[in-house]
């Protein structure tokens, strides 16, 4: 099985660093990592070029920004890939080092798995900023969540369970077969603005049989403190939301392939 390994970034590049730090250290490596980048500067250019030099085998897909279109980033990281297995991070994440290990463990025909993640509060941040390697304990200050950072393969086989439904889907930590985002045409790139993009793919995998599975204890991650996000939820994305759940709907029109027959 070929892992994908996505990270999403816009002019974050400290935080990309760390994330990329954390890529570097995996047990399991990613058969290829994608940078979908959605229009950030030379920057977060010149981490990207810092971390191939290291040997990650890195794209960068990089698009002119236009607005805030994370599910249209999604989807060229999917095109600019061959994998079997795609996992989704942000690129605010700092992953423990049996991550990727752990999802492709988890990993089974017919479902998607959601993970979790910890919170990670402003001065433990800064020290992951600074750090070569970064994981912190589960008993360190300035962390929410902090039962996020608990690795245990016993706890995951007990807590861990299949869900219906798309609430706290997060593509922070999230992972797909290739072969069932294709068969629901990828993320909506209608969704433009913040919120429910995520959802909305989630519940049309949900409608076409694809199952849910939450991952706990394992798939760690951590999400570094930045600056809060002061996009209010898109309304038109949330209507959009809405309809796909109700209708049952199972491919959208404008997703890794535009298919306008398909509008109603």
């Amino acid at each position: 099985m070929r892992t994908v390994l996505v990270v999403t970034t816009y002019n974050q590049p400290e935080h990309l660093a760390a994330a990329l730090r954390s890529a570097a250290a995996q047990s399991v490596a990613p058969s290829e990592l994608v940078v979908a980048d959605d229009g950030s500067g030379k920057e977060t250019a010149d981490v990207v070029a810092a971390a191939k030099k290291r040997g990650l085998p890195i794209v960068h897909a990089w698009r002119e920004h236009d607005g805030f279109r994370a599910g249209s980033m999604r989807n060229r990281a999917i095109r600019e890939s061959k994998g079997d297995y795609i996992v989704f991070v942000d690129g605010d994440i700092v992953m423990h080092p049996e991550f990727l290990a752990d999802h492709v463990a988890a990993a089974r025909p017919g479902r998607f798995v959601q993970g979790t993640r910890a919170i990670i509060m402003p001065g433990l941040t800064e020290t992951a900023l600074a750090a070569e390697r970064f994981w912190p304990a589960p008993h360190a200050s300035g962390i929410g969540n902090r039962k996020n950072l608990i690795r245990s393969r016993a706890l995951s086989r007990w807590f861990s369970d299949e869900a219906r439904g798309v609430d706290r889907v997060r593509t922070c930590n999230f992972a797909v077969w290739r072969a069932d985002a294709v068969k629901v045409n990828g993320f909506d790139e209608d969704f433009v603005g913040w919120g429910s993009e995520d959802h909305e793919f989630a519940a049309r995998l949900l409608n076409s049989g694809v199952r849910r599975y939450n991952l706990r204890f394992a798939g760690l991650c951590c999400h570094l403190h930045h600056d809060p996000n002061k996009n209010a939820m898109n309304p038109e994305n949330k209507e959009r939301l809405r309809r796909t759940v109700e209708s049952g709907k199972t491919r959208c029109e404008n997703g890794l392939v535009a298919e306008p027959a398909l509008r109603r």
